[in-house]
């Protein structure tokens, strides 16, 4: 088969699979604020962006951008090694882009694709010239200011947006309060008019530039295109926007009761879902289609590939309208289908969440030292202003008295004026970056916003600061190791390519896939993990009895898998399997993590009790300490398991690991019927338990002192094996004692004569 007809067949696929990834990472753009808000529903906010996405694809002029951009001269390659370039920059991006889904961190595609262009064409270019093919210097080949100034693009984005939105939503707080629906209506309408024209003008500027008909000329413009009365008439449009929306904005407030913020995030998002597939589409099919018209061209020509020149690249290269329509329709699947699209969107979220929220990033010392800075200076601010401004200030910072929810996916992020303020500047920098001609990306200006907006809303308080300017500054760290690794890694992949042919293709292509599907594995197996349910559910509870009944169950799963996680370590350890203890390792530290979201809820959960249920916090304090120590113990059994294996050492005798295996089984015959003790609340059987714990531990000193003996005969030659037998059955007592004592503690404190007493109607409660 004709090796260029292979690279076509398989950039084809390509292009699907880069859709796919490139709309994970790029929906939280438009998605965030909706989401977060909650303002409307999650299929209402997805049948928008779906439209906006579906609208923006289709009418999209569908040029290749990135071909014409000057990152690399085309005139100066033939096709051969455009083909080459092409395949792999598509290769890479896939990998990378996929890479960073699976981290759940928000990159831009723009950067990554312009950076692959950039590392192929210097990779092929350096061939040409080591190999004597080419007189040109590289700086001939390479437009080098390009690549500058993305990487002042990454800069400008992160420092512009996180600046003017952290001072913008000061600002709008301090005017509107987090008890924005009691302001007068004429505040909120002149917002919404405020808001509304921003957006408006985004969707003009950024939205319709790429469409077919912003070239055309109007008689009712002057005899001036779109494009061009846009560009010079900008106050016009402003002006006339303003009045217009703040008179509909009036006549809703007032006529028809209308929610001028909900109105503002309906169209924000439907404007920059429009504006992403109208500009960013051809980051995922540009380079294909460019390849396929390359290919067409050199067939047509007769000329062989060697000697075809790629001139005809620097002119504009259009997308078919049908490519264009069936680019928008896999983009909108993806949106709905997409699980790697909500963990980069959680993301986001989660570092901007007003509310408590589960930190994922773990402080680092930059992390520290900005917030340890930042701190100093706000204390030496305050201690010059005057007190009386001080408690204003506080007062309008004051989030009301929060509602609880029984399932926390319902409760927002953020409220619906930070949605709006996110949206609006969002569009409003984009805009203005769109009219300077501003190399300012649209995911790192949507995410930066989002960041500053939560600063300012003092969402990041002395508790979470740490940890979310360390997820801030991961993902910054991200969007630099964006284009890094695309240069990198699409140079040695063209390099290989180039030299290796079409085995070298084949396989990379099989390369790409298996690691494409490894990680859809791993995805899907961590989607599975996190669904299972072993945390104690106590969200709804608002009494002993009512705590007792809805952990029972949760607490009996959190049982059986210490008793797979010992079961595992004992096996591990007989057959020295390090992978098998690994992944023991890995369950119980995921049971810590599990805990740990416990021991975070104290505070709320205490704090959210009524005055006759206060007892209820005794028996949830009690209740994550026990099981802490269940968890300790089973981290000591596990990592001196894996160490001991880990490290080669003498593998344990035969009569040590038969004795292992028989306090397992003793473990396990305990566990299982705690566990059915847990399952129906027989809870009563208290002696029976004490009886059995006596058992097990007069069988565990005697195994103790058998082994004493091996160590005084001089049997047991290895101290390793010695020290390693003692600590785990030292460490099997206390996992025996530890699920007596849930047994002992919940039959104190059970009473079946008593109803439990749950929240309300089982939604939410007002504090």
């Amino acid at each position: 088969m004709d090796f260029y007809l292979v690279i076509i067949i398989a950039l084809a696929v390509l292009a699907t699979a880069d859709l796919v990834v490139g709309v994970s990472n790029d929906a939280v753009n438009f998605l965030n604020s909706a989401i977060g808000s909650k303002a409307i529903s999650f299929k209402t906010v997805m049948i928008i962006a779906s439209l906006g996405v579906a609208a923006g694809a289709i009418f999209s002029s569908g040029l290749m951008e990135v071909a014409r951009k000057g990152i690399f001269n085309p005139e100066l390659f033939y096709f051969d090694e455009i083909m080459v370039i092409f395949m792999a920059v598509m290769l890479t991006d896939i990998l990378l882009l996929d890479f960073f889904n699976t981290l759940g961190l928000p990159t831009s595609t723009t950067v990554s694709i312009v950076f692959e262009l950039l590392g192929a064409a210097v990779a092929i270019s350096l061939v040409k010239i080591y190999m004597g093919g080419a007189s040109e210097s590289l700086m001939e080949f390479i437009n080098v200011s390009k690549a500058s100034q993305i990487v002042f693009g990454i800069l400008l984005s992160v420092f512009i947006a996180f600046t003017v939105g952290a001072v913008v939503q000061y600002v709008s707080r301090l005017i509107l309060t987090f008890n924005f629906k009691d302001n007068p209506k004429w505040i909120g309408a002149i917002f919404g008019g405020i808001a509304m024209t921003a957006i408006t003008y985004f969707i003009l500027a950024k939205g319709i530039k790429g469409t077919p008909f912003a070239d055309n000329t109007y008689a009712f413009l002057g005899g001036m295109s779109l494009k061009e009365y846009i560009a010079t008439q900008s106050y016009n449009v402003i002006g006339i926007s303003l009045v217009l929306w703040t008179s509909l904005s009036m006549l809703g407030v007032y006529l028809f009761r209308t929610d001028n913020y909900k109105s503002i995030i309906i169209v924000g998002t439907f404007s920059l879902a429009l504006a992403f597939a109208g500009n960013d589409l051809v980051n995922f099919i540009g380079v294909p289609i460019a390849a396929w018209q390359s290919f067409e061209a050199w067939k047509a020509s007769g000329v062989s590939a060697e000697l075809f020149n790629m001139a005809f690249l620097s002119a504009k290269v259009s997308t078919p309208t049908f490519l264009l329509i069936v680019a928008g329709m896999i983009m909108v699947a993806t949106l709905w289908f997409s699980t790697k699209a909500q963990e980069v969107l959680k993301t986001s979220i989660d570092l901007s969440r007003q509310e408590r929220t589960q930190e994922r990033f773990d402080s680092n010392a930059l992390s520290r030292g900005l917030v340890r800075a930042f701190a100093g200076s706000m204390r030496s601010i305050e201690a010059i202003s005057p007190s009386g401004l001080k408690e204003k200030v506080k007062a309008r910072f004051t989030p009301p008295k929060s509602q609880r929810y029984t399932n926390p996916k319902d409760e927002p992020a953020f409220d619906n004026v930070r949605a709006s303020i996110n949206l609006t500047v969002a569009a409003v920098l984009i805009s203005i970056a769109t009219s300077y001609k501003l190399p300012l990306s649209t995911t790192y200006v949507t995410f930066m916003v989002a960041m500053g907006t939560s600063l300012a809303d003092r969402a990041w308080g002395a508790d979470s600061a740490v940890y979310r300017v360390a997820g801030v500054l991961n993902v910054i760290g991200g969007w630099f190791l964006t284009a890094l690794t695309a240069f990198t890694a699409c140079g040695i992949v063209a390099v290989l390519i180039y030299a290796g042919k079409l085995p070298a293709l084949l396989g990379m292509f099989a390369v790409t896939v298996f690691i494409l599907l490894k990680n859809y594995k791993k995805h899907k197996n961590k989607l599975t993990e996190s669904k299972r349910e072993r945390d104690l559910k106590i969200s709804s509870s608002s009494s002993v009895q009512s705590l007792i009944l809805e952990s029972a169950k949760d607490v009996s799963k959190v049982i059986s898998k210490c008793n797979d996680i010992y079961l595992g370590s004992i096996n591990g350890l007989a057959k020295q399997n390090a992978e098998e203890l690994r992944k023991c390792k890995k369950d119980v530290f995921r049971l810590g993590k599990e805990i740990d979201k416990l021991r975070n809820e104290l505070f709320y959960f205490i704090q959210e009790l009524e005055e006759e249920n206060v007892k209820a916090s005794h028996f949830y304090i009690s209740l994550i300490s026990i099981l802490e120590d269940m968890a300790q113990s089973l981290e000591y059994i596990t990592k001196a398991s894996y160490k001991h294996v880990h490290n080669n050492h003498r593998q344990l005798k035969y009569s040590q690991i038969k004795e292992l295996k028989e306090t397992q089984a003793d473990l396990e015959g305990l566990l299982s019927d705690v566990r059915f003790a847990f399952d129906i609340g027989g809870y009563e059987a208290l002696a029976t338990f004490a009886d059995k714990k006596d058992e097990l531990f007069a069988n565990i000193d005697e195994k103790i002192n058998q082994q004493v003996q091996r160590t005084r005969s001089k049997e047991e030659k290895s101290p390793k094996n010695t020290t390693l037998f003692f600590g785990l059955m030292v460490e099997t007592k206390d996992l025996i004692v530890a699920p007596i004592n849930l047994i002992e503690h919940y039959h104190l404190h059970y009473d079946p004569t008593v109803a439990p007493k749950k929240l309300g109607n089982g939604q939410k409660k007002d504090k």
